[in-house]
């Protein structure tokens, strides 16, 4: 096991994952450009790390992350350099995430709120306590999205629910915010710690080139005609099938096998 530590993050590497915790519990985790540059960091190590084949981002204290630190906001905002630049930080560190050829795995708990919510819509898929409650809660304040707000939670949720949910201000409980696609897997307060792992567990003994193929091929395709996002993902296809980790995995299951993929 290995251990990083930046100001606001703590990051873990244990048993193929990288463990990326947001560690501003007093400040309920929001996001200053000190802790965006953290998590770029800690992403940067976790794939710099060949043992690593999955992330959990996850958050210590009672808050995965109420949002932006509007303390920061307000003493940029006069600034239109300095606050492009802080905008723009956390675009690039969201864009990151999807990027990344690892799978991003977020673990929520309490409240998940505004950058919160567009720090966990930039994740590959979200695993949330029952009792977790998320929201686009920007127009409470005057505000509006700044970090790709508006533009995956259309994606993921539809026009119709993304703009009810920014103009409302409401939180969604956490089995909502699943039917509406923004959260994955619900479980029990309890078990969440162990269910997040669990499932970057599975993650990590899959085929990392074809996990990292999926992700490349689902998130681009979405930005393309859809004739042309086949023809994609056909080309994709192909380059796998032609790899040593699927020989492997067609190997098993001619003999009936798990597969041990490299």
């Amino acid at each position: 096991m290995s251990e990083m530590t930046e100001p606001h993050v703590l990051t873990t590497i244990r048993d193929s994952i990288g463990f990326i915790e947001l560690n501003r519990p007093a400040k309920f985790n929001c996001l200053s450009s000190t802790l965006i540059a953290a998590i770029e960091s800690a992403l940067d190590a976790c794939e710099g790390d060949g043992s690593v084949r999955a992330v959990l981002i996850r958050a210590r204290g009672k808050h995965f992350c109420i949002g932006a630190d509007l303390d920061e906001v307000l003493d940029v905002r006069n600034d239109k350099e300095r606050l492009a630049r802080f905008l723009a930080g956390g675009h690039r560190m969201m864009r990151r995430l999807e990027a990344s050829r690892l799978p991003v795995v977020a673990q929520v708990q309490g409240l998940c709120l505004a950058g919160g919510l567009e720090l966990a819509m930039a994740c590959d898929v979200v695993i949330a306590s029952a009792s977790a409650q998320l929201g686009c809660q920007h127009a409470r304040y005057g505000l509006m999205p700044g970090f790709g707000g508006t533009q995956r939670l259309a994606r993921l949720a539809g026009q119709r629910r993304a703009l009810d949910l920014m103009f409302s201000a409401r939180w969604l409980k956490a089995g909502e915010a699943q039917s509406w696609g923004l959260v994955n897997h619900v479980v029990d307060d309890g078990a969440l710690a162990d269910a997040a792992e669990a499932y970057c567990t599975q993650l990590a003994a899959k085929n990392l080139e074809g996990i990292a193929a999926m992700k490349r091929t689902c998130r681009e395709g979405l930005d393309r005609p859809f004739e042309e996002a086949l023809q994609m993902e056909q080309e994709v296809a192909i380059a796998a099938l032609m790899s040593a980790n699927v020989t492997e995995g067609l190997a098993a299951f001619r003999e009936n096998r798990e597969p041990s993929f490299r």
